[in-house]
């Protein structure tokens, strides 16, 4: 049995999977979703930019919930035979259940890893004028787009969804780790932490000493510039990339 006792921060969904992973390997959790996915309202460029998929090379998903709102959109309209492109594996997942071609990073559960799949390459490079798609999140990050720009890509991106803070009372966060004796945080993205740190408030000191586990040195650095003092890059939001951080650091090391 793991002497770990962590805060699961995921959404719900994705939150009650992981801490089931958990527990068949003896570590104890709790669940507290610190995002909601809200879709946006359907606009024209979302109908328009499913209608007209094969100006693109390839499809970036960068997340499910991107991945399940855009086969919504897709399943109205004939989808071109183009690859389709994940950072992890759940999502790819999502994807070829409905029967596109999808390729993801064996190693490596970041854009880092994607962007060097030989697949995306070859998609651009066997193209003139190559333009890709990324369906994303409301205000995702810029990394990807400024990446493939730099090569001199055409990007455009698609925003399907927004995530937000659940309704929590003042001070429940703090409550919640002090009364299931919690001793690890774990977030799965750069606004995973900043809804945790926007719950914690006045708790924070205190929370800002247990170890937290973040998915990519971006993240981590952002947690160490708010004062986190024991920050552990997973190097990846899977449930295997945390395992494996678990493993690598017992809670009696820490």
């Amino acid at each position: 049995m793991s002497a770990w006792r962590l805060l699961l921060t995921r959404p719900a969904e994705d939150c009650a999977a992981l801490a089931q992973t958990l527990a068949a390997q003896g570590v104890a959790s709790h669940c507290m979703p610190l995002l909601a996915i809200e879709a946006l309202a359907e606009t024209a460029e979302q109908r328009s930019t499913f209608a007209e998929l094969q100006r693109y090379c390839a499809v970036i998903v960068v997340s499910k919930p991107a991945a399940r709102i855009g086969l919504q959109l897709l399943a109205r309209h004939a989808a071109p035979d183009l690859p389709w492109f994940s950072v992890g594996a759940a999502t790819a997942a999502v994807l070829a259940e409905q029967g596109l071609r999808v390729y993801f990073p064996d190693s490596g559960d970041d854009s880092e890893a994607l962007l060097a799949l030989p697949a995306l390459h070859q998609a651009i490079a066997t193209t003139a004028a190559p333009r890709v798609l990324i369906l994303r999140g409301e205000g995702g990050r810029e990394f990807l787009a400024e990446r493939l720009r730099s090569q001199g890509l055409a990007v455009d991106y698609l925003p399907l969804y927004r995530r937000v803070l659940p309704q929590y009372a003042p001070g429940e966060l703090g409550q919640c780790v002090r009364a299931e004796r919690l001793n690890g945080l774990v977030v799965s993205s750069g606004q995973g932490f900043e809804h945790l740190l926007q719950l914690a408030g006045d708790d924070w000191p205190a929370l800002a000493r247990l170890p937290l586990f973040v998915p990519s040195p971006r993240v981590a650095e952002q947690a160490r510039h708010a004062g986190a003092e024991i920050v552990v890059d997973c190097r990846g939001a899977s449930a295997a990339a945390l395992q494996a951080a678990l493993e690598q650091f017992p809670a009696a090391a820490l």
